[in-house]
């Protein structure tokens, strides 16, 4: 099959393109700029229409995984929607771009990008039928959620199939040896804030990348939880991040003082996040992550930023 990943050489697109190659796919890389990535790429702006249709007709894909985002390596919680903006538009003006360009050219399968975080609060693990959080949504994540949803909505109108992943780890997150949240963590700027509730589901990045692979020959539509087996709350993740790092213990922060220094966003994805169940994707798709539990990634490598890219190949 041939298939165009947009969105090539972000965290999840690097450890996807070679296990795609491995198995036998003829893969395209899209990405905005030409940077230094295995197998062949095509440049184009997703904002840019006409570029990116020529881009798409060029590839000639049967498939595409629209991996599309941009993220900063280290977001500010009071400035999410600032710093979301231009992720915001490649999950809707963007993913509008790719749709469009991919039916022009006869793709058959559609793939994306989503989050299993996105949920509103609420006991126990949310499945796919879970409501996302748009009651009482905390300001800065607002237009964060609307640009999610309208990337559901495009995708599966393009008939095509979501694939919500958790807090994603592995070489180049924010969890990884280099990331940046390792690196606030390791100078002790990462507290536990309030009770620490949130239920943290984490995807490694290469368990991201089977399941995308898994995906791609069944006709399946709709929304999938693509997440580890153990969830964990934040009280419980961040002394053993630490631990596993040799990062000073967390100290522990009121939430009405940490709001003050992170805002309302930030004490809400410290205290407010619902984890995922993953039973869905398992079933549907026949995928097991490789990466059980967090703690087995943390095992892996220097913080969670295990993964060898020829192993998971």
């Amino acid at each position: 099959m041939r298939v165009l990943v947009a969105g090539s050489t972000g965290v999840i697109g690097r450890r996807l393109v070679p296990l795609l190659e491995a198995v036998g796919h003829e893969v395209t890389g899209l990405a905005r700029t030409r940077r230094p990535a295995a197998g062949r790429t095509v440049t184009a702006d997703a904002l840019d229409r006409d570029a990116l249709a020529r881009a798409v007709a060029d590839a000639a894909p049967d498939a595409v995984v629209n991996l599309l985002t941009a993220i900063p390596a280290a977001p500010d919680p009071r400035r999410l929607a600032r710093d979301f903006a231009a992720t915001n538009r490649l999950r809707t003006e963007g993913a509008r771009n790719l749709y469009d360009a991919a039916a022009q050219a006869g793709v058959t399968r559609v793939l994306a990008e989503g989050l299993a975080y996105a949920y509103q609060p609420g006991d126990g693990l949310a499945d796919e039928d879970a409501p996302l959080w748009t009651d009482r949504t905390p300001g800065q994540f607002a237009p964060v959620l609307a640009a999610l949803i309208e990337l559901e909505r495009l995708t599966a109108e393009a008939g095509g199939l979501v694939l919500r992943f958790g807090h994603l780890y592995g070489p180049g997150s924010a969890f990884a040896g280099d990331g940046a949240f390792t690196g606030r963590v390791r100078a002790g700027k990462v507290p536990v804030v309030g009770g620490g509730n949130s239920t943290l589901s984490f995807t490694h990045a290469d368990d991201a990348a089977t399941a995308l692979v898994a995906a791609l020959d069944k006709e399946l539509t709709g929304v999938l939880n693509v997440v580890d087996d153990t969830p964990v709350t934040m009280a419980e993740f961040l002394p053993a991040f630490a631990q596993a790092i040799d990062a000073p213990a967390p100290k522990r922060v009121p939430a009405a003082l940490a709001r003050l220094a992170v805002g309302g966003w930030g004490v809400a994805y410290m205290n407010g996040l619902r984890g995922a169940r993953n039973a869905r994707a398992r079933l549907r798709l026949d995928w097991r992550p490789r990466h059980a539990s967090w703690a087995d990634g943390l095992a892996a490598g220097p913080g969670p930023a295990g993964g060898d890219p020829a192993r998971a190949a």
